[in-house]
């Protein structure tokens, strides 16, 4: 059986966002809290996951990470109670 896919919204040591998919959360945010993870949060470095969903496939999961992208800092949050 495959793994499922998640967007997630972690927050970054400047309090800035960082969106992203993964098959595996729990691997990826230790992968980003070793400085391992993506260039944008190996520099700004990792302080907390704040947000995860599960998604139907990898497909979905890249489509919702798109939306989300387009939102507002603040809005991204919001989008995850939907």
């Amino acid at each position: 059986m495959e793994k499922p896919w998640f967007v997630y919204i972690l927050e970054c040591q400047d309090g800035s966002f960082y969106t992203g998919v993964t098959n595996d959360l729990d691997k990826r945010m230790k992968t980003h809290a070793e400085g391992k993870g993506s260039k944008y949060v190996r520099h700004k470095r990792f302080k907390c996951l704040l947000r995860s969903k599960q998604c139907e496939s990898k497909s979905d999961a890249h489509k919702e990470e798109y939306k989300i992208k387009q939102l507002q800092k603040w809005d991204k949050l919001d989008y995850f109670k939907q």
